[in-house]
């Protein structure tokens, strides 16, 4: 539940005793055990109807976010913990220290022994530490503090029942940790700004993280950011909240060499989310941005992810407001289904035990190949090919250009003896023997392309998800407010469940390369009222599912599509009904879908250089036509 932030932080209260101590009096129900009113764990199933029971892994919620819902959640913060009274402070002077009630200053440590608010101000060469009782809340006003522990992290919270840590108004204040420590078991700080306890940022100036060992912040349960400056710079993480990440307000700026922010419970009820309800936001991360192990919940504020490995990854995401940017070298958003005990069911997991044996006799990955001419592969198995936009017929069934796979030579490849393993990024599971192919020629030795709507999935409601298995688990992402731009080179989004685009905006720029797709879902893809544009390359696609409400055009006038041209859909009348302007290079296939394309109904489309601002309703002047086309 989202409180309001106090726009003073020095309030004059007589709560402010009461607050010391009952701040925290809120406490997460669900974590408790509450019965949630319906659960987010169910049964999925596979592409070869084999029922996989995700349930025991799958947190449960009051609310169901599976579908999209917002989260339900209580969190430790309260607003009093942004207001006390200024006279209670205990003010202490990092440069010349003393012990005094609450304080112990021993051997290079800093000790804060009991709740209440301390004002620190100062350089510190040693470690802040916070061991306190359970039940008591302790507020460290930063007023002009520098501390640096060279051998460890420098704020570490041993114990107390929630910590604040505000930066005064008008303040800088850097917390720093040295590169060269030891931190190896599992309890061990591994962080500049470690906790054991709840955790809330705020206030109304900077605070600058530098984390050279491991992890910027780092709290083993909650974690609040309501106001402030943050800046965090991390060696691994840049900010890790176990139970969640709740990010209220404030300007936070992290890079991190591993995950930017994440939240990694994977395992307690009602835990493992990280939410975005205002606030500016901006991550550089070597690896995951902004991410979950349960939910990732964007209502509002702004989220910009600059570079990465995957952008957005949580088994929920759902955006319902706010402004979200993101660059991926991967996938841009990735809803996958994770287990304390496996990894992530991502696109590229092999799920059959059998599979992972046979791996010792497969060959390597023909990453971003077609067939191989002439090619056999007697005896072995082919693993994942990425980038051919199709999988490998079935030993008996037509190689790619139609031809027989008895042992005649063609551009297919030869599958004597052969097993096939399960193709990556296709978008066609494999032509089962005697099947029909995509062009309705038969799997008998004729020929024919067998190769249809650019690795459209099949007709009978397989999934058409282009990942290495075709598995639905238990994983969802929704979009429906807000707006949203996704440059990615791997899939723009990937679910390994459903995708459901029901409002707001969602623009999807790439990928430029082969083996990936602009929308990627192993379940229903539903295009329910969101505007939807995308451009990519043609090897991928995926039919969304015609239960959708919305119609969508699939363009393949590769040639109109020049970088940095605009490309505008006009109804029967002459309304321009979408804008979708090319940002990238090698652009084959342009998808677009709103509430206001119907199914059914033709649309001329339309390419211009001129500046089109994107909400344009009338053709930009000079405007060359490309062509008509029908919405499935």
């Amino acid at each position: 539940m989202n409180k309001k932030i106090l726009t003073s932080a020095t309030s004059v209260t007589l709560l402010a005793a009461l607050a010391l101590t009952g701040c925290s009096t809120t406490s997460n129900a669900l974590a408790s055990g509450t019965t949630a009113d319906s659960s987010v764990g169910t049964t999925a199933t596979t592409s070869s109807a084999t029922a996989t029971d995700t349930a025991a892994s799958s947190s449960s919620f009051s609310t169901n976010v599976k579908s999209g819902e917002k989260l339900d959640v209580d969190t430790h913060y309260s607003e009093q913990d942004l207001s006390w009274d200024t006279s209670s402070e205990t003010a202490i002077d990092l440069s010349n220290p003393t012990a005094t009630d609450g304080v112990t200053v021993e051997d290079g440590t800093l000790t804060i022994t009991k709740a209440g608010t301390y004002k620190l101000s100062g350089e510190y060469q040693g470690q802040i530490k916070v061991e306190t009782a359970d039940s008591d809340a302790v507020r460290l006003v930063l007023d002009n503090a520098n501390i640096t522990n060279s051998s460890g992290a420098a704020l570490n919270v041993v114990n107390a029942d929630e910590v604040i840590l505000y930066s005064a108004s008008g303040t800088t204040n850097t917390i720093s940790d040295g590169a060269d420590y030891t931190a190896t078991g599992e309890d061990d700080p591994d962080a500049v700004v470690y906790s054991k306890a709840d955790l809330t940022i705020a206030g109304e100036g900077t605070l600058k993280v530098n984390g050279n060992h491991e992890d910027g912040i780092h709290t083993s349960d909650g974690l609040v950011i309501a106001s402030g400056t943050l800046e965090v710079n991390a060696a691994n993480t840049g900010i890790k909240g176990k139970d969640y990440v709740d990010i209220l307000g404030g300007t936070i700026n992290v890079t991190a060499q591993q995950d930017g922010i994440k939240s990694t419970n994977d395992t307690d009820e009602g835990q493992g989310w990280t939410r975005l309800s205002n606030g500016t936001v901006t991550v550089n991360a070597g690896d995951d941005g902004f991410k979950a192990s349960r939910v990732v919940e964007i209502s509002g504020g702004s989220l910009t992810v600059e570079q990465s490995d995957e952008g957005i990854e949580a088994q929920y995401i759902n955006v319902s407001g706010g402004d979200v940017n993101v660059t991926s070298a991967d996938d841009g958003m990735n809803a996958s289904l994770k287990t304390s005990d496996s990894e992530s069911t991502d696109s590229s997991a092999n799920t059959s035990d059998a599979a992972n044996q046979q791996q010792n006799n497969q060959q390597q990955n023909n990453q971003q190949q077609g067939s191989l001419p002439g090619g056999q592969q007697n005896g072995t198995s082919n693993q994942q090919q990425q980038g051919t936009g199709q999988p490998p017929a079935m030993p008996g069934g037509n190689a790619q250009d139609g031809t027989s796979q008895n042992g005649t030579t063609g551009a297919g490849q030869q599958q004597n003896n052969t097993q096939n393993q399960s193709n990556q990024n296709m978008g066609q599971p494999p032509t089962m023997p005697g099947d029909n192919a995509q062009d309705g020629t038969s799997q008998n030795g004729t020929t024919g392309t067998g190769q249809q709507g650019m690795g459209q999935p099949p007709q009978d409601g397989m999934p058409g998800g282009g990942g290495g298995t075709f598995e639905v688990v238990d994983a969802a992402i929704n979009v429906s407010g807000g707006h949203v731009t996704v440059n990615a080179e791997g899939d723009g989004i990937d679910s390994n469940g459903v995708t459901t685009l029901s409002g707001g905006t969602l623009i999807v720029n790439g990928p430029s390369q082969g083996g990936n797709a602009a929308l990627d879902t192993n379940g229903d893809l539903l295009l329910n009222g969101a505007t939807v544009l995308s451009g990519s390359t043609a090897d991928m696609f995926e039919a969304p599912s015609t239960n959708s409400t919305s119609g969508y055009l699939k363009l393949t006038n590769s040639s109109g599509f020049e970088q940095g041209s605009t490309v505008q859909v006009a109804d029967s009348s002459g309304k321009v009904v979408a804008n979708y302007k090319v940002t990238k290079s090698n652009v084959q296939l342009v998808l677009v879908s709103s509430s206001s394309i119907v199914k059914g109904q033709s649309y001329t489309v339309y390419t211009t250089t001129s500046a089109v601002d994107s909400n344009a309703a009338s053709l930009a002047s000079g405007a060359t036509e490309l062509g008509s086309f029908t919405a499935s």
